[in-house]
């Protein structure tokens, strides 16, 4: 991804065919159930901001049934939708906010259950990383050390950007809230990354996370000391503990998992740190390159593909919900220089990177202009 266009990005068949239309002509990903609990949350902040979560549920092209408090499941994209219009229609720019700051471990299933028990918050928030898939959850929770620094990263890996920031700031919301829980600790934060734009007030940020907040970066995080890891959870219990992990990992093996969804999650997580190459994976998959590529021939697909599709979709996100320029979006991505970007993005969508932010911003969000510093001042948090 160093070259002009990055070799994930130019081939013999070119981007267009690669990952051109890619929500219109390629098969979506079977990703991407939300958790139960989000809905009740979600319902909660309409009702008390005022909406009509009815009236909100049929413009959206959603089912009632989404509140009626059985457990339904709809796709992460969708949940996206959902809220991304409900914070239209309320003018609330940070409703995701509000939405994830109404998460509990409980709404978190077995996987809370599971962080409530494990030993450490270093322990719980490595069983977040590791199971965080459970059930098609939608999105890529990683968890890195910098030193005396480290870093939980969320990303959403399916093909939809709508909503992608709001989604991302609740999950870090709703994150913030179970590390309050566990550790009983409201500093523990050293900073918050977001990739949005700063809206105009941004003292719901302030006020919640209670540490800095960077706007228009490149990926969602927290940023705490590494010693905030080895803190242990009073009350912890190692007999449910382990009951429960037994239960999710029998739930995991009942789940049916392609190779090619395996891939999109990794090079979501990836995109951003300039690792997108099929020989590192094959031998993180401890497998050879000629056996990747022949498995993912059988389900349809190819690395190169999936790879753009991994850039095309980071570069959606960037372009509907931050205020990062060109230049900067093209460092993300790897891109030799700003021109290389946008003729690639030409070739993936139809339009120009200009043409495309100017038609898919979302209409919630009242911008500041982009402040901080350049989001690769912060990559190296995330090798």
């Amino acid at each position: 991804m160093s070259s002009a266009a990055g070799p994930q990005t130019e081939g013999r068949s070119g981007p267009s065919q690669a990952a051109g239309n890619l929500e219109v002509d390629g098969n979506p990903p079977s990703v991407g159930l939300t958790r139960p609990g989000v809905a009740q949350a979600v319902y909660t902040a309409l009702v008390e901001l005022g909406a009509n979560p009815a009236d909100l549920l049929a413009e959206a092209g959603l089912e009632p049934r989404l509140f009626d408090g059985g457990g339904t499941r709809i796709p992460y994209a969708l949940l996206g939708r959902l809220i991304a219009l409900a914070a239209e229609r309320t003018n609330c720019p940070h409703l995701g906010l509000l939405i994830g700051q109404r998460a509990t471990l409980a709404s978190l299933g077995l996987l809370g259950l599971l962080m409530r028990h494990s030993h450490t918050i270093g322990d719980a928030l490595r069983a977040l990383e590791a199971h965080s898939g459970m059930r098609n959850w939608g999105a890529v929770v990683g968890l890195g050390v910098d030193s005396d620094v480290a870093v939980l990263s969320y990303a959403p890996y399916g093909p939809e950007a709508e909503g992608a920031a709001l989604h991302s700031e609740r999950a870090l919301a709703t994150t913030t809230s179970v590390l309050r829980v566990l550790c009983s600790s409201d500093g523990a934060l050293l900073e918050v990354l977001l990739p949005r734009s700063a809206p105009r007030d941004t003292a719901p940020y302030g006020d919640f996370f209670r540490a800095p907040i960077r706007f228009d970066q490149e990926v969602a995080a927290l940023v705490f000391p590494t010693q905030l890891l080895e803190q242990r959870i009073e009350g912890a219990d190692p007999a449910v503990r382990r009951r429960t992990e037994d239960r999710i990992r029998g739930l995991e093996a009942k789940q049916s998992s392609s190779l090619t969804d395996e891939l999109r999650q990794f090079l979501r997580a990836q995109v951003t740190r300039q690792r997108c190459k099929a020989e590192r994976v094959a031998r993180l998959r401890l497998v050879n390159l000629r056996t990747l590529r022949r498995r993912l021939r059988a389900e349809g697909t190819t690395f190169r593909q999936l790879a753009v599709e991994a850039q095309f979709q980071v570069a959606k996100q960037l372009l509907a919900d931050t205020s990062m320029n060109m230049s900067q979006i093209s460092a993300v991505l790897d891109f030799s220089e700003p021109a290389a970007f946008s003729h690639a993005f030409r070739r993936w969508s139809g339009m120009t990177p200009s043409a495309w932010r100017h038609e898919n911003q979302p209409k919630y969000q009242g911008r500041q202009q982009a402040r901080g510093p350049h989001p690769a001042q912060t990559r190296h948090m995330f090798q």
